[in-house]
């Protein structure tokens, strides 16, 4: 796999290293001499000097037969312009740009950048997963935050002990995934009935956990 990066920085560092670990060609464009003699002492990366914007440097990184470019600067339209130049001008497959401003999400993905690192996003999905509020647990958030997973254990207080699914208004973009009871796993169906200590996974999109915990916990 041919790999193109431009940026810098600590994590640009670590992350040549680890691709050049597992078997790929990895090549790093900036504009910074220092930072280009740094990586070519400690790294088998094609160093190239040069603005990561400019075709030519790109096609001097061998955008012509990369598989991958990672546009990994501090400048969100510059990471923009190096995303379209590789898929439109060199026909780069997978682009890939971090993104520093959350609100510059759509732009990217309605001008065609495949993946975008929204680090804010990101960052927020991690903490949340590892946080657990109450008897409510984030479990896991799918395509970049899209969809997530919650497991909720329900309480004697909770307003739907001793209902059935079908008993249960639910919002429509909420899915049961399934209850664990006692160790055991239950597909619910609706006359499934929900008991004090159940464990429930959730399938949600992240606008509508407020509605669900609103109907499962009471609050």
């Amino acid at each position: 796999m041919r790999i193109i990066i431009v940026g810098d920085g600590k994590v640009t560092y670590h992350l040549i290293k680890n691709f050049i670990a597992k078997g790929y060609e990895v090549s790093i464009i900036n504009d910074n001499k220092e930072y280009c003699d740094y990586i070519a002492s400690k790294t088998n990366a094609l160093v190239i000097k040069g603005d990561g914007t400019n075709p030519y440097f790109l096609d001097q990184a061998g955008a012509n037969k990369a598989d991958i470019i990672l546009a990994l600067t501090n400048n969100d339209p510059n990471n923009l312009f190096i995303c379209q130049e590789a898929k439109n001008y060199f026909e780069i497959p997978k682009t890939f740009s971090v993104l520093n401003n959350p609100d510059n999400e759509e732009i990217f993905k309605q001008l065609g950048v495949e993946t975008v690192f929204n680090t804010t996003k990101l960052i927020s999905i991690l903490i949340e997963q590892r946080v657990e509020v109450s008897n409510v647990s984030n479990l896991i958030s799918i395509e970049e935050g899209r969809l997530n997973i919650s497991q909720i254990v329900l309480q004697e207080d909770s307003p739907i002990i001793g209902k059935s699914l079908r008993e249960i208004d639910l919002p429509h973009d909420i899915v049961f995934g399934c209850i664990i009871r006692d160790d055991q796993v239950l597909i619910p169906k609706g006359d499934t009935k929900l008991l004090a200590g159940d464990k429930t996974l959730i399938i949600t999109l992240p606008e509508k956990q407020a509605e669900a915990f609103e109907v499962l916990i009471g609050e």
